[in-house]
């Protein structure tokens, strides 16, 4: 049993598509899997959209929010409500088709012997599509900021699909977790790696969201620049 967590905040043009593409992968694949959409009180009425696939499927669960707290926020309050069932392995996934819901397999296989599998942008067969000229060298180069001043053994840090085994959320003091925005996802990986966990990265093609408006910000991206050395010198 796993549970995919798809934090959304005005996601009304993707959620139920993806949604759909997912559940065709679990049906695909024989997999037995939960949906939990963990909604910030979205303004554009993607919240009314998750309680009606919920009605209709039971494996999807949903999350309100009383606001926008950002991503790293939501996804500590979905690991939390993840970690109160029998699910043996949590998802992070973005829910815009930047990640293809084809990749569940292949990071579930790769959990196999690991305990956080990564999707990686910048491995060998890994890639993006539709990105311009800057967006790559800001993804890359904070990906490589992050991997200097951090020693971490790691290509993507900054990714957002990755696979947990159950334990790696128990284990870490998610309390303590600081990060809001996209730095979320450098700090859980360090945070992992800082306490041996076996953490392996699988290829992926990432593609740019095709409909909605992107949450990345110069706040955003300033703060992942600052936390790498907090966490770096630790103090979180």
């Amino acid at each position: 049993m796993f549970t995919i967590i798809l934090p959304t905040y005005n996601e009304r043009e993707n959620l139920e598509n993806f949604v759909g593409a997912l559940l065709a992968v679990f049906r695909g694949n024989g997999l037995s899997g939960r949906i939990l959409i963990v909604d910030d009180s979205s303004p554009d009425g993607t919240g009314d959209i998750a309680d009606s696939l919920a009605e209709r499927h039971g494996n999807i669960s949903v999350l309100h929010r009383p606001q926008k707290q950002g991503l790293g926020p939501a996804y500590i309050a979905g690991f939390r409500q993840a970690l109160n069932t029998d699910t043996r392995f949590i998802f992070e996934m973005d829910c815009d088709f930047s990640h293809n819901p084809a990749y569940v397999p292949r990071l579930l296989e790769a959990a196999a012997d690991a305990d956080l599998v990564i999707g990686s942008r910048y491995v060998a067969g890994g890639g993006v599509e539709n990105w311009g000229l800057l967006r790559r060298l800001i993804s890359r180069g904070g990906g490589l900021y992050a991997k200097w001043i951090l020693g971490a053994p790691v290509n993507d840090l900054t990714s957002g699909l990755k696979c947990f085994r159950r334990q790696v959320l128990e284990d870490l003091d998610l309390g303590k977790v600081s990060s809001h925005g996209y730095g979320f996802q450098i700090e859980v990986t360090y945070r992992a790696l800082q306490q041996n966990f076996r953490v392996k990265e699988v290829p992926i093609t990432f593609s740019d969201r095709q409909r909605g408006q992107s949450k990345m910000s110069n706040r955003i991206v300033l703060e992942a620049m600052v936390q790498v050395w907090k966490l770096r010198f630790g103090r979180n």
